[in-house]
C-alpha cells in the first residue's frame, strides 16, 4: 500500500541534502513522522497546509518501511500511519510538486 507525505519546501529540501529527517517540527513534537493514505491526504491538506504553495508530496511503500511504522487512531477515529523513526529519502518512491492553485491543492493524477 502506498501512504504519503506533504513536505514544505525547507524539509524537502533537507531531506534531498541529508538524506533524512526526523520530518517536519509537528513530527518532532509528537515523537514520530505524519503519513496519510490516498483516501485521506487532501484533507491532511485542507486542514494542516491550508494557503501554503511551494509543498511537494512524497510516495512511500508501507510494507517496505516495516515494524517503525504503526498505524493508529487520529482524525475522526481513522487509522493514519505513523513512522517511529526517521524519513529516509532512499524509501521515497516518487515526489512531485503539490501546486496550490485558486486557494486548492492540485494532486498529481496518478493518485
Amino acid at each position: 500500500m502506498r501512504i504519503y507525505k506533504i513536505l514544505r519546501a525547507p524539509e524537502w529540501a533537507e531531506l534531498e541534502r541529508a538524506g533524512q529527517t526526523p520530518g517536519a517540527p509537528v513530527d518532532v513534537a509528537d515523537g514520530f513522522v505524519h503519513f496519510s493514505t490516498a483516501a485521506q491526504v487532501a484533507e491532511t491538506a485542507a486542514r494542516h497546509f491550508a494557503g501554503a504553495d511551494g509543498l511537494v508530496l512524497a510516495a512511500f511503500d508501507a510494507d517496505a518501511l516495516g515494524p517503525a511504522l504503526k498505524w493508529e487512531p487520529s482524525r475522526g477515529g481513522a487509522l493514519f500511519p505513523h513512522l517511529y523513526g526517521p524519513l529516509r529519502r532512499a524509501d521515497v518512491l516518487w515526489h512531485a510538486a503539490l501546486p496550490l492553485v485558486d486557494g486548492v491543492h492540485v494532486f498529481p493524477a496518478e493518485l
